[in-house]
């Protein structure tokens, strides 16, 4: 699986994010020193925004505005592309600041939920709620071990969350007024540092890790394997997350925090399309 790997761009700053924009057929991927790259299916790079901080993980809304975890600011921010206008979309609460915003997802009722990861195994983590045109709320504690990627289940009834520190996949349920339900253990990924998450269409769930360098994946039943992995860290080099892509969503690009490049490659299937409301 790994020959069907290739580098699709070079030369940027240990990217950790990637994130699939279908309005203008780019993938977006932040830098270590707040860069906001948007990169064409045919290799081209251009550093459209730059936040001064760290950006981690990316989305995209239904207008293809970018909205990116800024772990250096402690906050989101969201970048028009028409404009080239970028602003704060959320910091936190009045009597919260957020302190490590590492990746986000939309729901169906276009709230913005962001994993909020805390310190290395300090079990200090939470996962905020963003509704459009209202403030941040906390919107679970009890997902504290160091929560990372996230997702949004194929019904939108939950989101999905990688716990780095627990070595586990936990479902959220999303409530019908919005509030999060009991955590749910969904995988258990021991031996691993898992990072990201993404779904293919035939309830595949992907599992991009910074450790080892692999993409895993998990069926229906739980039954746990390894998509593709890189033993020499050289084409996938700490692939912390993954994103499919085009017009289909038939091809998978990988992030590649250990090194300066982000991958693509064929592997046979295809992404459920993500939730990208319009955002007020």
């Amino acid at each position: 699986m790994l020959e069907r790997f290739s580098t699709l761009a070079g030369g940027l700053d240990h990217p950790e994010g990637v994130a699939w924009d279908p309005v203008r057929s780019l993938v977006y991927a932040g830098g270590e020193a707040g860069q906001l790259y948007g990169i064409t299916l045919d290799g081209s790079v251009d550093v459209v925004a730059t936040t001064g901080g760290f950006v981690l993980g990316v989305a995209c809304d239904g207008a293809g505005r970018v909205y990116a975890c800024d772990v250096g600011r402690g906050e989101v921010v969201r970048f028009d592309p028409p404009s080239g206008f970028l602003e704060t979309y959320a910091s936190g609460s009045p009597d919260r600041h957020m302190r490590a915003p590492n990746w986000l997802a939309f729901g169906p009722d276009a709230s913005l939920y962001v994993t909020d990861s805390g310190d290395w195994n300090r079990h200090e983590g939470l996962i905020w709620r963003v509704p459009p045109g209202e403030s941040p709320q906390v919107w679970t504690e009890a997902v504290n071990a160091l929560p990372n990627g996230c997702c949004l289940a194929a019904d939108g009834s939950a989101l999905l969350v990688v716990e780095t520190n627990a070595q586990r996949i936990v479902r959220v349920p999303i409530e019908p007024d919005g509030s999060a339900g009991r955590p749910e253990l969904l995988l258990e990924l021991p031996g691993t540092t898992p990072d990201g998450i993404a779904l293919a269409s035939d309830g595949i769930v992907l599992l991009p890790c910074y450790r080892p360098d692999a993409v895993l994946q998990a069926d229906g039943d739980g039954r746990l394997g390894t998509l593709v992995e890189d033993p020499h860290g050289q084409t996938l080099g700490a692939p912390a997350n993954a994103a499919f892509v085009g017009e289909r969503l038939d091809r998978l690009v990988t992030s590649n925090l250990g090194r300066w490049h982000i991958a693509i490659g064929d592997v046979g299937l295809t992404g459920l399309p993500l939730c990208r409301p319009r955002v007020p």
